[in-house]
């Protein structure tokens, strides 16, 4: 460590540095002493720090740093390097490996922790690191947009290459217009990457329900491809990046955290078939829909989907691992295949039953399941034999607690007949045969 000690009268000489966290700054303002300033700097970053020695005598007041009715800081001007090339063998030798301190890998970047790190912490480069591994995937997309058949403009969006064929997932309303659930392609779509090569693309499949559409591009040369991870293992409070190219600026990165992992549509006011979205902070504007949530790890989790508008902090993905599905019946049935029951479902927990049965003493008992408030007249759930307050303990032969699990469990089989047991008032178990039908796309 280099340490100096400066008086009042050489203050001028003076400039408070903490680099990277790595230098201490202590000031006195006694006035019943000298007034002291001690600046602690590592020697690793002494030569690397560019003090301006040539300071004005008087501190302006309209710029400082810090100030106080006694003194004021300001007009600081101070250049340093975040890594000191020429000293890089000594920043070695002087900060060795331990478990408690991360040290960066000079080929790739990538800060590697210690035998014991926390693999989850949030270091110095961890959203710089899970940005640059999806980076080069990230890709601008702009479609003809047409309004009563007339061309209008054009509408841009974002899209990750999830696949190195040139396979890339964005939003639907993207790259197709809709007339009511039916896909109306709208061209060409001309696809920019982050190293500027443009491709014209081709949408091979888009979903209105889900929001969700694949493109395709072709290349002689090889193409970046970002990798997929799991939404399922995220928690309320994990970091998460968004990446895109809003109004047209590629290469912009937001971060944020995760505030909800299952925000239902019917929380948004959306109608229709029920979906789940990952809510987080990240600021996403025009042109980041279709663009790729990240995790940590630098594993697309979600895609950016929309905001609310009148509210800052309230942007929404479709998980990746509901995005996973869709692309899985987009190769096997060329489209999405959707079975409908005309259930009404509402998750149980302790506190909705224990208020339940208050209100009926007749309420099964029950410590989880899926509750029927309403069966649709003359839907196949209706035809089984479901009635209102059946609540739902085995689905196929599996014990449900959740609606999602309900919908995993169903997938894509229309017309297969299904063994659901549901347990009644007083406690009557009842086992029913049900045949999902594919659903209205117009629902």
């Amino acid at each position: 460590m280099v340490s100096r000690s400066y008086g009042r009268n050489s203050l001028s000489r003076v400039v408070a540095i903490a680099a990277a966290g790595s230098g201490l700054f202590y000031g006195s303002s006694n006035p019943d002493s000298k007034t002291r300033i001690s600046l602690s700097i590592p020697a690793t970053l002494h030569e690397s720090v560019l003090v301006r020695r040539q300071m004005s005598q008087s501190f302006t007041p309209h710029s400082p740093f810090i100030s106080s009715d006694r003194w004021q800081f300001g007009n600081v001007s101070l250049v340093s390097s975040r890594v000191n090339p020429a000293s890089a063998g000594s920043i070695k030798k002087e900060y060795p490996v331990t478990k408690e301190a991360p040290v960066k890998e000079e080929t790739t970047g990538d800060v590697k922790d210690g035998k014991d790190s926390c693999c989850r912490c949030l270091g110095r480069d961890t959203i710089a690191n899970a940005a640059a591994r999806v980076c080069p995937a990230v890709v601008n997309l702009s479609a003809p947009r047409e309004f009563l058949g007339i061309l209008s403009g054009r509408g841009i969006g974002s899209g990750a290459i999830v696949d190195a064929d040139g396979t890339i997932l964005t939003c639907a309303h993207v790259v197709v217009d809709f007339h009511g659930s039916r896909a109306l392609p709208k061209g060409k779509v001309d696809v920019t990457l982050q190293d500027g090569r443009t491709f014209e693309g081709t949408v091979l499949n888009a979903d209105f329900h889900s929001d969700i559409a694949i493109v395709k591009i072709n290349s002689k040369t090889p193409l970046p491809a970002a990798k997929l991870g799991t939404s399922s293992k995220l928690c309320p409070g994990d970091w998460v990046v968004a990446m895109g190219c809003p109004h047209s600026l590629q290469n912009t990165v937001t971060a944020g955290i995760v505030s909800c992992v299952d925000r239902k549509s019917s929380d948004l006011g959306l109608g229709g078939m029920r979906r789940e979205y990952l809510q987080t902070d990240c600021a996403i504007n025009a042109g980041n829909s279709g663009g790729p949530l990240v995790n940590i790890d630098g594993e697309i989790v979600g895609i950016n989907i929309m905001k609310v508008a009148a509210a800052d902090g309230l942007s929404f993905a479709v998980p990746i691992d509901s995005a996973a599905k869709i692309i899985e019946q987009f190769k096997k049935n060329g489209r999405v295949v959707r079975p409908w029951l005309g259930l009404k479902m509402l998750d149980l927990n302790d506190m909705i039953i224990a208020q339940l049965k208050e209100r009926d003493p007749s309420f099964p008992n029950v410590k989880s399941g899926v509750l029927v408030p309403v069966v649709t007249p003359g839907s196949p759930a209706h035809l089984a034999g479901f009635l209102p307050s059946d609540v739902v303990i085995k689905f196929d032969g599996k014990p449900v607690q959740s609606i999602t699990e309900i919908i995993e469990i169903m997938g894509d089989r229309v017309g297969e007949p299904l063994k659901v047991v549901v347990q009644r008032a007083n406690d009557q178990l009842v086992t029913l045969t049900v045949i999902p039908e594919e659903a209205n796309p117009d629902m």
